[in-house]
C-alpha cells in the first residue's frame, strides 16, 4: 500500500471535497424555507386530473 501513496492522497481528496459537499447540501437544505423543502404537495395537486 505504502508503495503507491499517490491515489491514496487522491482518495483522501476526494474523500474531503466529498464530505465538504455533502455538509454544504445539508445547510442549503435547512436554509431553504419549508415550502421549497417539500415539492410533492404542489405536485400532488398538479397530478390530480380535473374529470
Amino acid at each position: 500500500m505504502s508503495q503507491n501513496p499517490k491515489p491514496h492522497n487522491e482518495k483522501a481528496a476526494r474523500e474531503a471535497r466529498l464530505a465538504q459537499a455533502l455538509r454544504t447540501n445539508l445547510r442549503r437544505r435547512k436554509a431553504a424555507p419549508v415550502a421549497a423543502d417539500k415539492p410533492e404537495s404542489p405536485r400532488s395537486d398538479d397530478e390530480t386530473p380535473s374529470d
